[in-house]
């Protein structure tokens, strides 16, 4: 390892830090000297640590790893003690042969290296990494590893095990096993550590995963999925057996799909509820569960994300009288809270509401929810159909899944209710025509229709590590910026701290395109337009797409660029 260069001569040279910067720098340093130039640059706010590990790698020659990025492999964790880790600040993350590959934040570390080196008995070759996320990576492999160790010391590993490829019967006597295994108190406080922990994260959903050699927690926080923790193998059958019970299901049938729910106490009585999904895989079944926290739900539809246009607009819809309102977008994208966000805006005591949804995720007090159980025959449609003799005033229906149930919200819609409902599209204007395609006739649908709304959730740049970027001309207009706004566009990135644990990002916020039926829209439609004729005349009358809504939200300072490019398209 040769240096080609003092790291502050790099900085400078690179117009990363002036020169001036760098003076005050060594003048702390002469009276620290234990403190390293870029330690010092940071705690001043002149350099980013992002900035530093790519400086360090061009003085040293040594490439840059993303930490976050990366899967270890228990095996490579082992090879070095937690004391060790911890003490010089290292992550082994890959080996080659005799070669251990090693991530470190300072290369000049000789000391570090030769103790590794020494207990090892392989050869190193250093990566770096910034501190932040090494530090981040130490956490979440020895937090979660001590926790697991503490709450499976009890747990009799080889009492019960069942392997998903045997037969499809599991004798009586082993369900028996398992069901006093998941009894037991390790595998319970196992169990409840994982839910707790996803309540405390603030998490959005877990996934416990089976594959042939490894079994896994996943969190998604923040529409992010990321590993929580890895598990022993002979847990699987517990671990999922203990879900299956506390869901009210059936712990011998592994062959097909099941669904359920579990209520959660926490915190001085306060209950949260968890939407379970089993699902039958080839290495065993994969577990989902979605938080439903009605705590967070905030039903305020001036703090969603609404620019106020766009508000302007939805609120004007849902106080008519009659028509239809369709909000679209994928799994996951917050249709469900802007729904009962207009319907709490709309819920008084002089109204009648009810709704079809599969499942019901939130209790919503003073209006009339009915669960959709389509093995009994309470499909959508005989929902809607039935709530035309329940004297209604609003109607909102979970999805519009076929043309029976589009055809009788339509109706429902002409003939003095106001019906709310999701679609599957990936904007406002394919909407339109995805009803038609359904077998919606267009003159219906132009004179049903009231608004769509296409919508997006975007993670938010984390306020606290929050800081201006410098962004190329040429790559603002790429992205859709217009050319006589580039001059004063800004652009904001999360640095990473331990308020957003280093992802420099700390909750969401929706991107909302809202396109309001005009009268040139309804003559359109009803001529059979296409999904481009009806965008382009959204636009002429002054709907901004989402990704034009994304590109004010990274002006105000709210999300990434980056973040833009992920949940929506030119």
């Amino acid at each position: 390892m040769v240096k080609s260069s003092k790291l502050g001569e790099i900085l400078v040279k690179n117009n990363i830090i002036y020169e001036n910067d760098l003076n005050s720098a060594l003048k702390i340093q002469e009276k620290n000297p234990n403190k390293r130039i870029g330690e010092i640059l940071i705690e001043n706010k002149l350099l980013s640590e992002e900035e530093l590990v790519n400086a360090l790698s061009l003085q040293f020659g040594i490439p840059v790893v993303d930490l976050a990025k990366y899967e270890i492999r228990d095996d490579i964790i082992k090879l070095i003690p937690k004391e060790m880790i911890k003490k010089h600040y290292v992550i082994p993350i890959n080996r080659f042969g005799n070669t251990l590959i090693l991530a470190v934040d300072d290369p000049t570390d000789i000391t570090a290296i030769d103790d590794i080196k020494f207990y090892t008995g392989y050869n190193i070759e250093v990566v770096i990494s910034s501190s932040k996320d090494i530090n981040i990576l130490i956490d979440k492999i020895f937090d979660n590893a001590s926790a697991v160790d503490s709450i499976s010391s009890d747990f009799n590993l080889d009492a019960v095990e069942y392997e998903s490829e045997s037969d499809d019967d599991v004798a009586a006597a082993d369900i028996r096993a398992i069901e006093k295994e998941t009894q037991e108190g390790p595998i319970v406080k196992l169990v409840n550590y994982i839910l707790t922990e996803a309540v405390k994260k603030k998490v959005s959903d877990i996934h416990i995963e089976q594959f042939e050699k490894s079994f896994r927690v996943r969190y998604r926080l923040d529409g992010v999925l990321s590993e929580f923790m890895k598990l022993p193998m002979k847990m699987r059958s517990a671990i999922v057996s203990r879900l299956k019970i506390m869901s009210n299901l059936n712990i011998a049938e592994r062959r097909l799909p099941q669904d359920g729910r579990i209520k959660l106490k926490y915190d001085k009585n306060k209950e949260i509820d968890f939407r379970v999904s089993f699902l039958p895989t080839l290495f065993g079944e994969k577990v989902v569960l979605r938080l439903l926290d009605k705590s967070n739900l905030q039903l305020d539809l001036k703090v969603l994300g609404f620019e106020k246009r766009e508000l302007d607009l939805f609120y004007q819809a849902i106080n008519k009288p009659y028509g239809m309102i369709l909000v679209t977008g994928p799994t996951g994208s917050g249709k469900t809270t802007t729904l009962y966000s207009a319907l709490s805006e709309l819920n008084k005591i002089d109204v009648n509401i009810s709704t079809a949804e599969d499942p019901v995720e939130y209790n919503l007090e003073g209006i009339n929810q009915v669960q959709i159980r389509e093995n009994v025959g309470l499909t959508f449609a005989a929902a809607l159909r039935s709530f035309l003799r329940q004297d209604p005033d609003i109607i909102l229906v979970g999805e519009m899944r076929d043309l029976e149930t589009a055809a009788i919200g339509v109706k429902a819609a002409l003939t003095g209710h106001l019906v709310l409902s999701t679609l599957h599209t990936n904007d406002a204007p394919g909407t339109v025509t995805r009803l038609v395609d359904m077998g919606i006739e267009p003159f219906l649908l132009s004179n049903s229709l009231l608004l769509v709304v296409a919508q997006r959730l975007a993670r938010k740049i984390c306020q606290n590590c929050k800081k201006e970027v410098k962004v190329a001309k040429d790559v603002l207009l790429r992205y859709g910026v217009k050319e006589d706004e580039v001059d004063t566009f800004r652009v904001f990135k999360g640095e990473g701290c331990d308020i957003c644990n280093g992802t420099g990002c700390k909750g969401r916020v929706a991107l909302y395109e809202v396109m309001p039926i005009t009268e040139s829209m309804k003559d359109i439609i009803a001529k059979g337009a296409t999904s481009l004729e009806i965008k382009n005349n959204a636009q002429l009358d002054g709907m901004k797409t989402l990704r034009e809504v994304g590109l004010m939200k990274v002006n105000q300072g709210l999300i990434s660029l980056e973040e833009v490019s992920r949940v929506t398209i030119e």
